[in-house]
């Protein structure tokens, strides 16, 4: 890691997008489309699986696969948020609020939170919400309730509370944008709702027709819809607590961060196996899309590699594993701005 105090020395961004080769900027349209058909296919062919059938060994699989598919098409309409799945606006703009209607994600609010706020201060305290760690003075000063949800937040089960409060609560159904923004996101939020209510009685119809019921109405609701996105919570709250959270990562000071330590430092690659890909677009090959939005996903692994022959002494890479994302559970509670280290939650014993 580099100095807290000394960034004259310290490498520019726009020195770690220079290593990167030309051709992981290509993003032929032909093959952004047929991502895009291949994940709304899948999707579609698992929530039509789960609407013929009621056996529990059947529906359990159906819902891990049916989150993991609203995860895919929401990583890919994330990419297309940033403007690099195609090189048409119109086209990006179009799959990234389609894609992530599932979701239930406001494209519009997203761009603002995710796209110029957690990627343009990533890792700096006070600005980037994305798992931003509390210090032990914040600790001390919160009531018993507060302290409670974020040892729940914070710990091995807490990704989906964490991110479902946080960021697609706090940070997009009730936020209110700056004036720049609001019109934009309110608009955006009107076109989901009116959407998903048709969808979402176009569900119910179907319920009726196979249970004739109420209650068959509700259960379609909570086994096609429901259950599925609540996985997809838990899974990218998942994927954004290990992207940014770790022994080895940092976050900053206003005063001492930098873009180079915010994009190449704030981040991490972790290796995944292959066939999760289906589903993930090497979201996990995270460095890259933080030095430069612009990569479509499939070129990630290429840009890495030349990032990582440049830059090895700073990017971390490591495989994910579950042992270790408890471990940093357990040991990242709180952060040291100041030392730049995490630190447990203090003894109950401890004296304000």
């Amino acid at each position: 890691m580099t100095e807290d105090t000394d960034t004259s020395k310290q490498p520019r961004l726009i020195d770690v997008i220079s290593v990167i080769p030309e051709r992981c900027y290509r993003n032929p349209t032909a093959k952004g489309l047929a991502y895009a058909a291949r994940d709304f296919t899948l999707y579609g062919l698992v929530v039509a699986a789960l609407f013929v059938t009621d056996t529990w060994w059947i529906l359990v699989p159906l819902w891990l696969v049916a989150g993991l598919a609203i995860s895919g098409l929401f990583v890919l309409g994330h990419d297309a948020s940033h403007g690099a799945l195609f090189q048409s606006k119109r086209l990006n703009s179009a799959i990234a609020r389609l894609a992530m209607l599932p979701a239930a994600h406001i494209e519009e609010a997203w761009d603002l939170g995710h796209n110029r706020i957690h990627h343009g201060h990533t890792v700096k305290q006070g600005v980037d919400f994305v798992w931003h760690p509390i210090t032990l003075t914040e600790w001390e000063e919160m009531p018993g309730w507060q302290r409670l949800r974020h040892k729940v937040e914070w710990s091995g089960i807490g990704a989906g509370f964490y991110y479902g409060r946080q960021v697609w609560w706090n940070k997009m159904m009730r936020f209110s944008a700056p004036e720049k923004w609001s019109k934009k996101i309110n608009r955006g939020r009107i076109k989901m709702f009116v959407v998903l209510a048709i969808a979402a009685f176009a569900v119910g119809l179907l319920g009726w027709n196979r249970y004739e019921s109420i209650s068959g109405i509700i259960w379609a609701w909570v086994k096609v819809a429901l259950i599925p996105w609540l996985l997809f919570i838990w899974t990218i709250g998942f994927a954004v607590y290990v992207h940014h959270i770790g022994k080895d990562i940092r976050w900053y000071p206003r005063r001492t961060w930098t873009k180079f330590r915010g994009q190449m430092e704030g981040t991490t690659i972790l290796r995944i196996p292959r066939v999760l890909n289906i589903f993930f677009h090497h979201i996990f090959v995270h460095v890259p899309h933080h030095v430069d939005m612009r990569i479509p996903f499939y070129e990630l692994p290429a840009a890495a590699k030349a990032i990582k022959a440049a830059f090895s002494k700073v990017v971390v890479e490591r495989k994910l594993s579950m042992r270790e994302y408890l471990r940093t559970t357990k040991q990242c509670k709180l952060y040291d701005f100041e030392l730049g280290t995490w630190l447990p939650f203090p003894s109950p014993t401890r004296r304000r």
